[in-house]
Order: C-alpha cells, then sequence, then structure tokens
C-alpha cells in the first residue's frame, strides 16, 4: 500500500535504528532513513515540505514529533483486534486515525473518552488482505476424502501488561494440541512472534508446544511450526483457525472457514463484548476436553456461516 501511495506522493520511512532501517530498505524498496536524535528531526523538518506523517504504534518516541503543526498526523496502528490495547487515550494525540472498518469506528467511539471518532476515524479496509490473501480461494477447504482436517492454532503472545494478556498458550495451548493430535487431525502452529519473550512460562509452553509437534510429524501427518512464513500459507492450508482476541480472528473472517477463539483465563484481561467474540464460539480452558467435538461441528457443518458472512464489511470494510 505504501509503495503505491509512493508512485504518487513521495514516502519516506524514518527509523531510529539503522539495523531496522536495512530490514525495511531490503523488503519494502522505499526510501529509508535514520534519524536518530529529536534535534535532527526537528531541523529537517523546519526545511521540508512533508504534508503527513503515518505512525504504526503509541511509541512514546513518537509523541516528539507531534509538536510539529504544519502536517497531519494519523495513525496507522498494526491492525485491528477487539483487544482492549486497541482503543488508546493516547489516539487522541493524533489528527485522524485510519481503521479498518466500522467495527474500529465503533470501538474508538464507545471506549475512547472524548473522542469523536465519526470525524477522526477514517475506514481504509485492511491492504494486507489484499496483498496477502487475494490468492486464497474462499469457503471450505479442499482435502482427500476420509482424511481428518487441519486445525490452524494461531494464538497471539502474552502481552505487555496484565490487562492484555490474551495469549493461550501457557493456559489453552498445551493440552489443546494434544487433543488434536490424540484425535487424528493436523496441526499447524503459529506462534506469535514475541512469544514468551515475557513470561517464561509462556516460553515453557511455547517449547512444548513445539516438541511435541515434531515428534508427531509424518508423512500421513505433516504437522508443523509456521515461524516466519506468510500468512496465507498458514491460513491456505488450514479448515479451521483457533486464536485468541486477537487481529488474526479479523483477518481470517476474509478467507469464510470456521474459527474459534480461546477465551482467556486470567480475570484480570480486559475483554470487551464484540460483534466479533458474541458470535462465534470460544474455547474456555474447562472446555478443553470437548475442543475436539466442537471443532469438528464447526469444519462439517459450518453453523455460523452466515453470522461469519455478516461481519466481514463490518470489521474489514467493502
Amino acid at each position: 500500500a505504501l509503495r503505491e501511495l509512493d508512485s504518487h506522493h513521495r514516502v519516506v520511512v524514518v527509523l531510529q535504528d539503522s539495523r531496522t532501517a536495512r530490514a525495511v530498505r531490503r523488503d519494502s524498496a522505499l526510501d529509508a532513513i535514520v534519524i536518530a536524535r529529536y534535534t535532527t528531526m526537528d531541523d529537517i523538518l523546519s526545511r521540508s515540505d512533508i504534508k503527513v506523517a503515518l505512525y504504526v504504534n503509541h511509541s512514546p518516541e513518537n509523541f516528539s514529533n507531534l509538536r510539529f503543526n504544519g502536517m497531519v498526523h494519523a495513525s496507522l496502528m498494526h491492525g485491528d483486534s477487539d483487544k482492549a490495547v486497541t482503543v488508546s487515550h493516547q489516539t487522541n494525540a493524533y489528527d485522524y486515525s485510519l481503521v479498518a472498518g466500522q467495527a474500529a469506528i465503533d470501538r474508538m467511539a464507545t471506549y475512547s473518552t472524548f473522542y469523536d471518532a465519526s470525524i477522526r476515524c477514517i475506514a481504509v479496509g485492511r491492504p494486507q488482505i489484499d496483498d496477502q490473501l487475494a490468492a486464497l480461494p474462499r469457503g471450505p477447504r479442499q482435502r482427500p476424502p476420509g482424511t481428518e482436517p487441519t486445525v490452524l492454532y494461531a494464538p497471539t503472545w502474552e502481552g505487555a501488561q496484565p490487562s492484555a494478556a490474551y495469549g493461550s498458550v501457557d493456559t489453552h495451548g498445551v493440552a489443546l494440541v494434544r487433543r488434536f493430535l490424540g484425535a487424528g487431525w493436523t496441526v499447524i502452529y503459529r506462534p506469535h512472534p514475541l512469544a514468551g519473550v515475557r513470561d517464561g512460562n509462556y516460553a515453557a509452553a511455547d517449547r512444548a508446544i513445539r516438541e511435541s509437534l515434531t515428534r508427531a510429524a509424518s508423512a500421513q501427518r505433516p504437522h508443523r511450526v509456521d515461524d516466519g512464513v506468510p500468512i496465507a500459507a498458514s491460513f491456505g492450508d488450514a479448515d479451521l483457525l483457533i486464536c485468541d482476541v486477537s487481529g488474526l480472528a479479523v483477518d481470517w473472517l476474509a478467507i469464510d472457514r470456521p474459527l474459534v477463539i480461546t477465551r482467556p483465563a486470567r480475570p484480570q484481561v480486559d475483554v470487551a463484548t464484540s460483534p466479533l467474540t458474541a458470535r462465534m464460539p470460544d474455547v474456555a480452558v474447562t472446555g478443553i476436553p470437548y475442543v475436539v467435538d466442537l471443532a469438528r461441528e464447526q469444519v462439517e457443518r459450518d453453523p455460523l456461516r452466515e453470522e461469519r458472512r455478516s461481519l466481514v464489511e463490518h470489521y474489514l470494510g467493502d
């Protein structure tokens, strides 16, 4: 999306770390420059004709830039989900928020104090899906007759604070994966890149899942861990997604296959009621013994197909 924008209005990516800049240059083919000091940024901006600044997170380092009045400051964030951290009072600092669809606008209007979402949110869809998932067929995946389905387990990380600890790896993950292995399903495990960085128990559970899949993998059951592979590779090979409250649940809506969302086990987690969490089946820790039966019903009957389809435009735009 940024390369397309660059063909009409020049885009420059500004970073504070040269290692990150090298990766961005390699992967994006956009101009990427390193400005490590605020005084240098101040000097450059005072002599430039930059019109818009786009921000991909709420890093405190962003906020020194907001004092510059000669440009529009717009938040992109990095996805759309029903996590409470998706709505932050920090959003008030930006002129606009570019969001996916009406779900994000409603979320901001409901949970952000003194924020006029009808004016300051601009729905732009989810450009990543156009790029990453456009080639995937929609609807049920074709698999050889008589074979068990494939489940994609794609949890989020443990979170940066207790209220955002949506990750299920250490509460659900090990037992959940064992249930599907025992039932003869193929399991794809797609861990979040930050899984285990903050919590040793989470890291240990992540290792246990990886080891169990390595031991169980065979020609007949090609269980695997999808680390660093395109999202289309994981989505395309799965009949069902089990994930936490996260952006993956929203992106999965685009390919029209069954979805199950884990219910956070920690009482301090802030779980907002949303159309997605209210309508999709969930699995609590106590429900793990029955998760294969739930999954089989969703794959074979797909009783919530129309419910899911009704949410696509609401979350992802038109």
